[in-house]
């Protein structure tokens, strides 16, 4: 069972930054997959952000050359460095994990239980 807590969200004005932080436990292993969702009203859940310990990170296109992921593997933790923020980046951002390297359609079975972030114009 791997546990994820989120922390750093906030509202702030748009042009502005926000590092979002995830901390995670409870994992057997280290061969774990971790991502970075967001969900706003009335929309669907988006992954913004993936990363393993194999692979070069992948982004939506949208938050591309602004956000970046990371990973403190002596930490547990699970970064998400906004720029530039949006208004349309508002959401409620979620945390989630699987064992395993990252693949396209994969599954994620463990989340947080997310943090909000609020960007005005």
């Amino acid at each position: 069972q791997v546990q994820l807590v989120e922390s750093g969200g906030g509202s702030l004005q748009a042009g502005g930054s926000l590092r979002l932080s995830c901390a995670y436990f409870g994992h057997t292993y280290s061969n774990l997959c971790m991502a970075w969702f967001r969900q706003a009203p009335g929309k669907e859940r988006e992954e913004v952000a993936v990363i393993d310990s194999d692979s070069p990170p992948t982004y939506v296109d949208s938050v591309k050359g602004r956000f970046t992921i990371s990973q403190d593997n002596a930490k547990n933790t699970l970064y998400l460095q906004m720029n530039s923020l949006k208004p349309e980046d508002t959401a409620m951002y979620y945390c989630a994990a699987h064992y395993g390297a990252c693949y396209v359609g994969h599954h994620f079975l463990y989340w947080g239980q997310g943090t909000q972030v609020t960007v005005s114009s």
